[in-house]
């Protein structure tokens, strides 16, 4: 499988170079419910993520890793702190440039492929673009899912694809608009080892060669080896990071923080 970038960035992306911060978090705080008396989903967490590079996201049911995500992509709004997507300062943006970076700037993929039954595999990938009103071209399209291994798949509908498949058509999809940074939510959570492998050798390699950042969060120690770097978090706050992981000790860090 291989994986190549589908034609030039575009202009109006604000794609960071290479060694610089593609998400930063300041003292980020997340309250659900009143500060007096909500909870903490995040507490003062403050987090870089290089560009070109991926980060896996790790900790125990509840200790706010997907609150994590969605703050880092604009999805949820702050309390109090700071985040920086892509170079740009995006903690008071209005909604509608919120959305506008969710079109051009970012990519989502999450457990269940959310894939549209009675569409094929590139109806899907393409759908994204049409909804927003621009256009992306059948050899676009076509382009990003051989980049995903599905080049022969293209007229296929979800019914016709394996679990892999279809985490791979939700990959394309993600990646149409060429982000800057790919957000990932349990991106394997759903599939069989063979597929989590294919899928996690493709999100490997669109890091290594064509400098995608990924911020991923998992609860699969092999998951998390493929990456960079594992922050853990506990309680809504990081309380460890690992550099060049492995499964054997990410798993020992993990079981701390579960024990």
């Amino acid at each position: 499988m291989s994986w190549h970038q589908p034609l030039t960035a575009d202009p109006r992306q604000a794609v960071p170079a290479a060694g610089r911060s593609a998400v930063e978090l300041h003292q980020v705080t997340r309250f659900h419910g009143p500060r007096a008396t909500g909870v903490a989903a995040l507490d003062g967490v403050s987090l870089s993520c290089p560009a070109g590079s991926w980060t896996a996201v790790m900790g125990p049911s509840g200790s706010g890793k997907s609150t994590l995500l969605h703050c880092a992509a604009g999805l949820d709004r702050v309390t109090s702190g700071r985040v920086f997507l892509a170079g740009r300062d995006i903690t008071a943006a209005p909604e509608r440039v919120l959305t506008e970076m969710r079109r051009r700037t970012i990519g989502f993929v999450f457990q269940s492929f959310n894939l549209i039954s009675s569409l094929t595999a590139e109806q899907n990938v393409a759908f994204p673009a049409k909804l927003a009103g621009t256009r992306v071209s059948k050899s676009e399209v076509r382009q990003v899912l051989a980049g995903v291994g599905l080049a022969d798949r293209a007229g296929h509908r979800p019914r016709e694809l394996s679990g892999g498949q279809q985490q791979r058509v939700a990959i394309a999809r993600a990646m149409i608009s060429r982000p800057a940074v790919l957000f990932a939510d349990e991106p394997t959570g759903a599939l069989d080892s063979h597929s989590a492998k294919a899928v996690l050798d493709l999100l490997r390699t669109m890091v290594r060669s064509a400098g995608q950042t990924i911020v991923m969060v998992t609860h699969d120690p092999a998951v998390a080896a493929g990456a960079d770097a594992v922050v853990f978090l506990s309680d809504g706050r990081i309380v460890d990071r690992m550099e060049q992981p492995s499964t054997r000790g990410v798993a020992e860090r993990l079981a701390r923080l579960e024990g």
